[in-house]
């Protein structure tokens, strides 16, 4: 459904993005990620058709973006990180306005929009004044401004930026119940967000994509270790040590209570066992005993702290 093939974009002297290539599967939600700067925006707005790119090709529902911008347009739904609302509108208003900007003919417009008030829970408010709308019900009715005219791929920008716990559980199950139907890509710097929602991510990091794939495979790429997780009822003295004897063993650190201890042994072996058995010898009262994932908060940070000249490869291996 996306295709970006070797697309750069230079600003004089300033390479914003360098040669950067993915796809995305139709009805497929991807993350992109990247820290301030890292070219998230720039890919964003040549993606929407908003600025074109200094080299490379993007393909939008089997259109160029370069020799059909329009057609492009009309297939894509964009919720940027500020949605553009009129405040003095009402929801319906607007809405309607919208649709008309966005083609859909007049006979179709009533029909479309309350098919999308009621995807994105506006009914209550669709009479009300924007501006009077608290920042959950503008970001709503932000989406569905890029929902009204039906479009395959919607690309959202920090989609749930200052909203509060209760929002944000509202607008991802939102975003989720439109996976299928919809290609998505989801920019975004809240890494939970990513995990809950995102079936892959693309991160990239100084203009370059550094990895594109699920988070369990790129954990599974850069863990380095095994690490378990055990909280006993007892401890005995100097309990790092002793359980720095465990055979495996390479690391022992304090958890997040007294009694909690994190333990590394070398990839690829298991050591539940021997670590089970060491608690049950010693009758330290077996609490939790846990697999320690790698987060994509880990993976992030890891692929984010490299330098250039560990990026460029990550950046081949995405592309391969």
């Amino acid at each position: 459904m996306i295709e970006v093939q070797h697309v750069t974009k230079r600003y004089g002297p300033l390479t914003a993005v360098q040669d950067i290539s993915f796809s995305v599967a139709k009805g497929e939600i991807v993350g992109f990620l990247g820290p301030n700067g890292a070219g998230k925006t720039t890919t964003m707005r040549i993606l929407t058709g908003y600025m074109p790119a200094t080299d490379g090709s993007v393909r939008v529902a089997d259109f160029d973006c370069h020799e059909s911008p329009l057609e492009v347009k009309r297939r894509i739904g964009y919720l940027p990180e500020h949605p553009p609302l009129y405040l003095e509108l009402t929801v319906r208003e607007y809405l309607t306005f919208v649709g008309r900007m966005k083609g859909v003919r007049m006979e179709h417009v009533a029909k479309r929009m309350e098919r999308v008030i009621e995807q994105t829970g506006l009914g209550e408010v669709k009479q009300r004044v924007i501006g009077h709308l608290s920042r959950g019900f503008r970001q709503r009715v932000g989406l569905a401004q890029a929902l009204i005219h039906d479009p395959p791929v919607l690309i959202l920008d920090e989609p749930t930026v200052g909203l509060d716990p209760n929002q944000i559980i509202e607008i991802r199950e939102l975003i989720k119940g439109l996976a299928g139907s919809h290609t998505i890509i989801l920019s975004t710097h809240i890494l939970p967000e990513a995990t809950a929602l995102c079936e892959r991510v693309i991160i990239i990091h100084r203009g370059q994509i550094v990895a594109i794939d699920t988070q369990e495979q790129l954990a599974a790429r850069l863990r380095r270790s095994e690490q378990l997780r055990v909280t006993v009822k007892t401890t005995l003295p100097d309990m790092e040590n002793r359980l720095q004897t465990v055979p495996g063993v390479i690391k022992v650190s304090q958890g997040e209570s007294d009694n909690t201890y994190l333990i590394e042994a070398e990839l690829g072996h298991d050591i539940r066992e021997a670590v089970t058995g060491f608690v049950m010898t010693h009758q330290l009262g077996l609490l939790e005993l846990a697999v320690v994932s790698m987060s994509l908060e880990d993976v992030f940070i890891q692929l984010t702290n490299q330098d250039e000249s560990h990026a460029n490869p990550g950046n081949e291996q995405a592309r391969s």
